[in-house]
């Protein structure tokens, strides 16, 4: 949120100072800690500096920090996004929105990496009454109520482009929308909509400003997606998701306000389909119906404090034993993680995930957040903090990340044992 009253230079110099010594109690720790804090609510709160009321939001970041690799050390990288979104009504039934983000990362001193350009959302919207609303082009359709997980969130697979930021906001945000046609119609405390996404390419392209359709749009897809309130309290959402070349899968997501603190919710979706490790591998195993779960609850304190607490659960991916097994053939293992990443799914059966962020602490237009991911199927971590000042225009933020666990055990494979970052993000 924005400061309508700046503040003197020395008093956001002090808070500044009091933030990170809350935060990094000590230099040797902040020295160490530089890696993989690629993490997460970084993008979690890039609306916290909104900019005036308009119909487009333009900031640019830059980040400079580095990983501590696991064989060789320090490595030092450095970035610089620039992020644009706009949502422009040029005439009283129609809306053009566009959403685009360019990374330009280093590593090393000042070495060139890579650039890459991820189009978010290009569409043309048309309402020609309060209760229907027609949709073309490229949409990044999020789906779930869960924060950690979403198994209804059925369009992320392969959406992925450039990473980050490994916050599930980020995620669901910062990655290419999917080329369809979409419908929806309303009503009084319900709703209805229906999509249709093509097969537009092949394979998917790593040049830096392709719109890589081979990745958000390989193979035909449609969506169907219910929703009808029954109450101030609760508010349940039926989907329907079909694929070409695979079976049908069906959705749930529901919430419950269970008190003006507290909200339970679970997510569900499930459908035939083969284990994970074979898809991975491209096996033509057996198919049997799979199940993906997300539930959890997030309680809200008076004190500005906010704590989500999530169970996942997927069917198709690996047990203990079946974990075990295929971190013995290296090459299986590989190609594994890699379509998982691709995926975004979980890549064994079971995990915890907690996230708490403190809005105002330990000082005015702060904010400290908190993420632990915990696989229960190799004992393995991953725990990330982030603070963050909000100045005027800009934000400032500090990330660091460190996962534990055996070298291939999910969180304990990673290259690098620990990242830190630290960026400056300015709203135009």
């Amino acid at each position: 949120m924005q400061n309508k009253n700046p503040k003197p230079i020395r008093h956001h110099v002090s808070n500044i100072a009091l933030l990170l010594l809350a935060l990094l109690p000590g230099r040797p720790a902040l020295a160490q800690a530089a890696g993989e804090l690629d993490a997460l609510a970084l993008a979690d709160n890039s609306t916290a500096s909104a900019a005036p009321a308009r119909d487009w939001q333009f900031f640019a970041e830059l980040m400079a920090g580095g990983q501590d690799q696991r064989t060789s050390g320090w490595e030092a990288e450095q970035r610089l996004s620039l992020d644009l979104n706009a949502d422009v009504r040029f005439a009283p039934d129609w809306r053009a929105v566009l959403s685009d983000r360019l990374d330009l990362g280093w590593s090393g001193w000042l070495n060139e990496d890579n650039q890459v350009n991820t189009l978010r959302e290009a569409y043309l919207s048309w309402q020609p009454d309060p209760a229907q609303i027609y949709d073309l082009g490229r949409i990044n359709l999020r789906s779930g109520v869960a924060t950690g997980f979403n198994p209804t969130d059925f369009f992320k697979a392969g959406a992925l482009r450039s990473v980050t930021s490994i916050a599930p906001a980020s995620l669901r945000e910062n990655r290419l929308g999917s080329g369809m046609l979409r419908g929806q119609w309303l009503w009084d405390g319900g709703s209805v909509s229906a999509l249709y996404s093509p097969r537009l390419a092949d394979q998917r392209s790593t040049a830096p400003f392709s719109a890589d359709f081979g990745a958000s749009n390989a193979s035909d897809r449609g969506l169907l997606v219910f929703s009808q309130a029954i109450n101030d309290w609760l508010n349940p959402q039926g989907l329907i998701y079909a694929e070409s070349g695979a079976a049908p899968q069906l959705g749930m997501n529901l919430s419950l306000l269970a008190s003006d603190a507290t909200v339970l919710y679970v997510e569900y979706a499930g459908g035939r389909a083969a284990s994970q490790i074979d898809q991975a591998l491209g096996v033509a195993g057996p198919q049997r119906f799979q199940s993906q779960l997300a539930t959890g609850l997030t309680q809200t304190f008076a004190n500005k404090l906010s704590v989500t607490v999530e169970y996942q659960y997927s069917s198709a991916a690996p047990d203990a034993k079946a974990w075990q097994a295929l971190q013995h053939d290296r090459q299986a293992y590989g190609m594994y993680r890699a379509w998982a990443g691709t995926m975004q799914a979980l890549t064994t059966e079971q995990a915890l995930f907690t996230y708490a962020s403190w809005q105002d602490f330990p000082v005015t237009q702060s904010e400290l957040a908190a993420m632990i991911r915990h696989d229960l199927t190799d004992q393995s971590s991953l725990v990330w903090l982030q603070a963050m000042y909000h100045l005027e225009h800009a934000d400032l933020i500090v990330q660091w990340q460190y996962g534990t666990g055996d070298a291939f055990s999910v969180y304990g494979a990673s290259p690098a044992s620990q990242t830190i970052q630290a960026m400056l993000r300015y709203y135009f």
